[in-house]
């Protein structure tokens, strides 16, 4: 579709969400380059990130990099290359040190205790212990008192598990083929060994859920008193289970704005359209406010992401299961050699990089600071996105002396709002990506 200011406001706002710039659809192959020449003008201080491309199913909605009951060679395989893999880095980046780790995927929790327990200790190699902010993702099945006293052992402080819906036909309706009992049982785990910080994800806009089944959703939530709450709204994607279901999504604006004002009036605070965090909820900073979509992130395991300033390198991207397949089998036969180099990626030409500093913090309500743009740039946002004037004449975003943060009505269209920064060069290569 045709995006512009005008249709911002007028048209739908979720366009899709802008979860990183550029999206993996924009990398392609490149020369390779050593790891060690990649992070030399880097921070030695970085964010660490693991990926487990596993699940026990496949919901209907995702289009993240996993396959669903791998072989066990499979696993093996892939478990074994990891640590070939931090090998690698480590050598590469003697120097470096973790600030921050999080394990996704996929469902790491789908890793029995013994496999996630070698996961564990890759992250120890790195240096992260119990002072290390250290987050996990987890699925009502797998989140089982044997993995999560695991967890506990090794010093997670904040457990995120996915929910989606309370209301059984709701998570039904997406593939994902949940008991409520289960869904309880596993929060009740999880509060049972105090994990600092909990977080829940919802979604809104499943077929037929309503502002009335959207709210028991969010109170049932709220019974476990979540320091965290992810809301996403529903997308259909390339590929996907629902990739061809036809639904109107009028709904899913009406639904935010339901789930908006309830969990503030719940003593929530917003923190994005997506995300609202409890006034009493434990700070996980520590100094410098690491983010696992700054620069600065080392990812590991195939499919996952590392950013530098100037480049972002990963494995191949892919959502159909046959191709991810292929993907983790080739990354299983990789040598120590074969990690020490990126061969896939972008690179981040000024232009590109002054894109990404307003993306990475535009949609958190602090906003970016126009000063530290100033500092890194030599130039004003303003003067070189003069789109920022036109969201500021429509109320979509407020501008100060030192920051510029988008409004209530710019919150709620952000999934629109992030594309108007997308470069031509950008939109081009995500055009072109194959999907497979």
């Amino acid at each position: 579709m045709s995006l512009n200011l005008e249709t911002v406001l007028t048209g739908s706002p979720y366009i899709s969400y802008t979860y990183a710039y550029p999206h993996k659809t924009a990398y392609r192959s490149i020369e390779p380059v050593p790891l060690e020449q990649i992070w030399q003008s880097e921070p030695n201080e970085t964010f660490l990130y693991v990926h487990i491309p596993f699940c026990e199913m496949r919901c209907g909605f995702c289009n993240l990099f996993t396959t669903v009951n791998p072989d066990s060679s499979l696993e093996t395989g892939f478990l074994t290359a990891l640590e070939r893999q931090a090998s690698a880095v480590r050598s590469a980046l003697p120097n470096n040190t973790v600030a921050r780790a999080a394990l996704g995927g996929g469902t790491p929790t789908f890793l029995v205790p013994s496999e996630l327990e070698r996961v564990l200790k890759v992250l120890e190699s790195f240096g992260v212990g119990h002072s290390t902010p250290l987050s996990v993702e987890t699925s009502p099945r797998t989140a089982t008192s044997d993995r999560l006293e695991l967890l506990q052992h090794f010093g997670v402080d904040r457990i995120s598990i996915g929910v989606q819906s309370f209301v059984e036909a709701e998570a039904r309706a997406v593939g994902r083929s949940q008991r409520s009992s289960e869904v309880l049982g596993a929060l009740e785990r999880i509060r049972a060994y105090h994990f600092p910080t909990l977080n829940i994800d919802l979604i809104y806009g499943l077929p037929n859920q309503t502002s009335v089944s959207w709210l028991e959703s969010l109170r049932i939530a709220l019974d476990f008193a979540p320091q965290e709450l992810f809301l996403y709204p529903l997308y259909v994607r390339p590929l996907t289970g629902l990739g061809k279901l036809e639904q109107n999504w009028d709904a899913r604006l009406e639904l935010y704005r339901v789930a908006r004002d309830f969990l503030l009036e719940s003593g929530y605070a917003q923190h994005s359209m997506r995300v609202f965090r409890r006034a009493d909820a434990p700070s996980r900073d520590v100094g410098i406010a690491f983010d696992a979509q700054k620069d600065g992130l080392i990812g590991l395991g195939v499919g996952a992401r590392s950013y530098t300033n100037h480049l972002h390198y990963s494995s191949e991207y892919a959502v159909g299961q046959v191709r991810v397949k292929e993907i983790i089998a080739d990354y299983a036969t990789r040598t120590e050699t074969d990690f020490s180099f990126a061969t896939h990626g972008f690179y981040l030409d000024q232009l590109e990089q002054r894109r990404r500093f307003i993306l990475q913090d535009i949609f958190n309500v602090a906003g970016f600071s126009r000063i530290a743009y100033q500092q890194r740039f030599d130039s004003d946002a303003v003067a070189d996105f003069p789109l920022l004037a036109g969201l500021l004449e429509l109320g979509l975003v407020a501008i100060s002396r030192d920051t510029i943060f988008l409004t209530e009505l710019g919150l709620e269209r952000s999934d629109a709002i992030g594309h108007l920064f997308y470069s031509a060069h950008v939109q081009e290569l995500a055009r072109d990506f194959e999907w497979r």
